[in-house]
């Protein structure tokens, strides 16, 4: 067996602690090779041209060139680069990171806000590691999709929304009638999601509910970044409110949610808890697909992205034993064909379709 060559990484933070940090947990990982350093967005750029690195850790605000400029430049200039936005646990950082994942940024680290050098090395090396693993598949997929294409472009971004119709598999005939749609997503799903959900209709008729895999702050970024592009209302859920046609809500980062009956037993709310994380992971999809499974018993319908792990697995397969229609999102157009493989391979799907094509099959199952 051939082995993966290291992915080449230019780090680039105009702060000095940032840069040793991440330089020196790079350096302990077999999968990476740091081949350099810039102080900022400007000396970036140039040290791209001369370096050629596969993937650059970007930090996002930075003097003379932010790390939002970078990703612009990278992507006019067809740059084929990946990147990983260091980000901080601000409202106007999860802002920014929003921004930095629409333009193409493959996935994001939170800067630590406390504790010794040391235990934030532990934090960030424990993050970067798979990462760092996702974004090598990724890239070799992608070069095998790509074929003999010579074409440049921004790794980060999917060629999703050019994905052919031929690719869609239709494994089920099931026919139900959804009240809800629980959707699980993961590294890519910001992006995923803003291709996706704005072709539902403003009518939809059914509520959403949506774990995607992000510490706190970042979840509410995102849903007013997706509201700002939806015909449905999107917003961060909060606790007790009842779950509503034509609105979707998403789990706070750092908390878990799920679905329960409300005081008169027939209106449905949303619950959110500080249970431990499952699947390393809080919000778990897990934790939301196995309460739409006992509150929408043959009603439901569930809906795996692009991520990496395994998180939403066990649930859908609850969800599919109660008569949950399950739609994947098939492996091309998956920035890390992780969280639907399983569930793919184990036989609960009923269609496997491309980005482009979840939304229409969604709203086939609530017609």
């Amino acid at each position: 067996m051939i082995k993966s060559k290291p992915v080449r990484v230019l780090v680039v933070d105009d702060t000095v602690v940032y840069r040793k940090i991440v330089s020196d947990i790079l350096a302990d990982l077999p999968q990476a090779q740091v081949v350099g350093t810039a102080h900022n967005g400007k000396a970036a750029m140039a040290r791209i041209a001369s370096l050629k690195p596969d993937l650059l850790m970007l930090d996002i605000e930075m003097p003379e060139m932010s790390g939002l400029d970078v990703l612009e430049q990278i992507k006019s200039k067809k740059i084929d680069v990946g990147a990983v936005m260091l980000s901080t646990l601000t409202q106007e950082g999860g802002a920014m990171t929003m921004k930095a994942l629409d333009l193409g940024a493959f996935d994001f680290i939170p800067k630590p806000q406390s504790g010794s050098i040391e235990e934030n090395k532990v934090k960030i090396k424990k993050i970067l590691s798979p990462m760092l693993a996702a974004f090598a598949r990724s890239r070799e997929i992608k070069k095998i999709l790509k074929g003999n294409s010579s074409k440049g472009g921004f790794s980060g971004i999917s060629n999703a929304t050019h994905t052919s119709k031929a690719s869609l598999v239709r494994k089920s005939t099931k026919k139900i009638k959804s009240e809800i749609i629980a959707i699980g997503i993961s590294t890519g799903g910001p992006k995923a999601l803003a291709v996706m959900m704005p072709r539902l209709p403003e009518k939809f008729g059914v509520p959403i509910v949506i774990v995607q895999h992000m510490p706190p702050v970042f979840t509410k970024s995102l849903a007013k970044s997706l509201n700002s592009k939806c015909k449905i209302e999107v917003r961060e859920a909060v606790n007790g409110e009842p779950v509503l046609a034509n609105t979707a809500l998403i789990a706070p980062g750092g908390k878990q949610m799920k679905i329960m009956a409300g005081a008169d037993g027939k209106q449905r709310v949303i619950k959110i808890t500080d249970d431990p994380p499952e699947n390393s992971c809080k919000p778990s999809v897990d934790y939301l697909f196995r309460s739409v499974a006992h509150h929408y018993v043959g009603r439901a319908t569930g809906v795996i992205m692009t991520g990496m792990g395994s998180d939403g697995s066990k649930g859908l397969k609850l969800m599919h034993r109660n008569g949950a229609a399950v739609i994947a999102q098939d492996a091309s157009s998956c920035v890390v064909y992780g969280m639907p493989k399983e569930p793919v391979e184990s036989g609960i799907v009923d269609v496997i379709a491309p980005l482009n094509k979840i939304a229409d099959e969604i709203c086939k199952t609530i017609r």
